[in-house]
């Protein structure tokens, strides 16, 4: 289903600083909600969707980039989960952006130095059993 920004955030309890351009926002829940870009998507392993970027790309002096400056941070440092959202850019009609949610994804800052991050999303239920699994042991 193809979404507003803000319908997307509020898709995850959070509300972005900037209505159109907003990369991300912190939900009620404590988990961080990334506004990902379809480019920066990798498979590195099975059943793992790596997201991968860097602030750089962004303007620098833009409030939007010092707030994920710091959401990131917050995620890294409290080991927050990272929810997602993807930006798509239709080809053909300059500059129309849709947006949906993948609430069936959860991910992890894997690294963060303050420019370059990459996070790691994998499906609930593979949380979920290797949560088990390592209890069994």
């Amino acid at each position: 289903m193809n979404l507003s920004l803000i319908d997307a955030f509020a898709k995850f309890g959070a509300k972005p600083g900037n209505r159109v351009r907003g990369l991300s926002a912190m939900a009620a829940d404590g988990a961080l909600v990334l506004n990902c870009s379809k480019a920066h998507f990798g498979h590195p392993s099975q059943g793992v969707l790596r997201y991968e970027d860097r602030l750089s790309r962004e303007p620098a002096d833009t409030r939007e980039s010092a707030l994920l400056n710091q959401h990131l941070t917050l995620a890294r440092d409290g080991a927050l989960p990272v929810r997602m959202i993807v930006t798509s850019i239709a080809a053909g009609e300059r500059g129309t952006r849709s947006f949906h949610v993948r609430s069936d994804l959860i991910g992890k800052v894997v690294k963060f130095d303050g420019d370059h991050f990459i996070i790691d999303f994998t499906r609930r239920e593979e949380l979920r059993n290797t949560a088990v699994s390592g209890r069994r042991k």
